[in-house]
């Protein structure tokens, strides 16, 4: 399932319906930070969930799910069609770019990460499954549990994003980095919402 569309639909879907994520928590018996996670695409939320989520907004959960699933063999995204996403507002100020998202059934999610200068993100976070980085301009502070790393172009990095972490632009000009994330992987099973295990 693709979980960065699945996020999506389930933020537009609550955001048109004028709901909040505490009006949705109410509806649903889930926590708002259960939700929010569903929402920026950290946590598998499970069949359950998903029923749950599907019955509070109003839609079965075939419109729910419609099209997350569909598997072309080969998809090609050009610069200009790439698509923009927010995560972790308005905590973080880093720009997501989705580099895979017309092809939606898929094991890995790239994404060009733009990291503005100074402090991109106030709080560490983690995630399921695992992740690929790579900078491709400037250089980038990395905190990985109790460590700092410094990472210039050039310099790769792959995780267990369990562990929390984030990163920070310690330079003037804005930092690019390939981030590839694989859903799967070593991290454990979902938090609570019983998300079925993706790591």
């Amino acid at each position: 399932m693709n979980l960065v569309q699945l996020a999506q639909r389930i933020r537009s879907v609550r955001t048109d319906r004028q709901l909040t994520l505490e009006q949705l928590a109410e509806r649903t018996g889930l926590t708002k930070s259960v939700l929010s996670k569903f929402e920026n695409f950290r946590v598998t939320p499970s069949l359950g969930a998903l029923g749950n989520i599907a019955e509070a907004l109003g839609v079965t959960m075939s419109e729910l799910l419609d099209g997350v699933d569909e598997k072309p063999r080969m998809v090609v995204v050009r610069k200009d069609e790439r698509l923009p996403l927010e995560r972790d507002r308005p905590a973080s100020r880093i720009h997501y770019n989705a580099l895979a998202h017309t092809r939606r059934d898929k094991v890995m999610e790239p994404f060009l990460l733009e990291v503005p200068t100074g402090v991109a993100r106030s709080r560490r976070l983690a995630h399921e499954g695992e992740e690929f980085i790579m900078v491709l301009k400037g250089s980038i502070d990395y905190e990985y549990g109790d460590e700092r790393l410094r990472l210039d172009v050039g310099d790769c990095m792959y995780a267990d994003g369990s562990v929390e972490h984030t990163l920070n632009n310690p330079g003037d000009d804005t930092a690019e980095v390939l981030v590839v994330w694989v859903p799967g992987g070593v991290s454990g099973s979902g938090a609570n919402g019983g998300g079925a295990s993706r790591g």
